[in-house]
């Protein structure tokens, strides 16, 4: 699915991408959606653990 065809319903995305074998869909991640790369996520947060990755649409 493409970000911008999200529903409207949809705050967050959570992207499990594990942690022990590398970090490389992490990475991807944080590179390709964070610091205003992509208009229609806010923010990127850490999951519950190291290899959970939430990008936030919007707010609750």
């Amino acid at each position: 699915m493409q970000i911008h065809a999200a529903e409207k319903s949809i705050c967050r995305i959570r992207v499990i991408h594990g942690y022990n074998g590398g970090t490389r869909i992490r990475s991807m991640l944080r590179e390709e959606y964070g610091y205003g790369r992509e208009p229609a996520v806010k923010r990127i947060e850490m999951g519950d653990n190291q290899g959970i990755t939430e990008l936030v649409l919007r707010e609750f």
